[in-house]
């Protein structure tokens, strides 16, 4: 293998998306292969020391008697049932990503983040590309948007029906700006299990960990996640993470305990 190959491929397979969660791109490669290894191993080291700092150990607290998570502005910041957002958080870098929408007109839930909005704007340049029509359903949700949902629900399907299909408040992903509903025509753009089935769903369930993004709440992981299985529901978690959650199956919960 020539030393310009060595270069550019050794640390793209360690450090995965360390590079755009720890914002690395603009650092230039060194030349040689001995430079390159080098520049992997403290990629790696700096990789596991950013795994570290993100253990789900380490980044909750109780605040009222509420488990408060503390990493919200990190790209693998963990919420779920146990693990609370605070009323207040509002991502400080929403953006409304150039993707189609199933609606139209102005809406906080077209937002993501901007490092989450940049990933799905090529996730959708990807699905085009190979004869897919995606479109984005619903993004960021506050703290008070996601009590109205979730209160409705439960007015008409009942609290425990609710607690498995939508989060309560503070347990929603959405409000991270970090995840995005995904649908399609051939389901209406409506938010259910047969997108799965569909093409356009087969193909973001094989494609979206290259751009960075898992199905949160896989088929099957029901007990582990908390909620129904939600195809159509990605989170971002970088190119790198989103690979070796897809490869191994796992859960973000399985998959940010094992790397302690």
């Amino acid at each position: 293998m020539k030393n310009s190959k060595l270069t550019s491929f050794m640390p793209k397979i360690v450090i995965g998306s360390l590079v755009a969660s720890l914002a690395l791109t603009c650092m230039p490669f060194p030349k040689g292969a001995d430079q390159a290894i080098a520049a992997a191993s403290r990629s790696s080291q700096s990789f596991a020391k950013f795994m570290q700092m993100n253990a789900p150990s380490r980044t909750v607290k109780t605040v009222g008697g509420i488990q408060t998570v503390t990493n919200l502005s990190s790209t693998v910041v963990l919420v779920n049932k146990q693990r609370n957002l605070p009323s207040t958080y509002v991502p400080k870098d929403l953006v409304v990503p150039n993707v189609p929408f199933s609606f139209s007109g102005p809406s906080p839930k077209k937002q993501l983040r901007k490092i989450a909005a940049n990933a799905l704007e090529d996730l959708f340049a990807a699905a085009k590309k190979d004869g897919i029509e995606l479109k984005a359903v619903s993004g960021y949700r506050s703290y008070a948007t996601q009590k109205s949902i979730f209160e409705r629900n439960a007015s008409i399907k009942g609290e425990a029906v609710a607690n498995k299909t939508s989060a309560r408040p503070g347990q929603s992903e959405h409000q991270t700006g970090l995840s995005m509903d995904i649908s399609s025509a051939s389901v209406g753009y409506a938010l259910e299990e047969s997108f799965g089935s569909t093409k356009e769903g087969k193909w973001l369930k094989a494609n979206a960990h290259k751009y960075g993004f898992i199905i949160r709440y896989g088929k099957g992981k029901e007990k582990l996640t908390g909620y129904s299985y939600e195809p159509w529901h990605v989170r971002y978690v970088g190119v790198y993470i989103a690979g070796e959650i897809t490869r191994q199956n796992l859960t973000l919960e399985q998959y940010l305990q094992k790397s302690i």
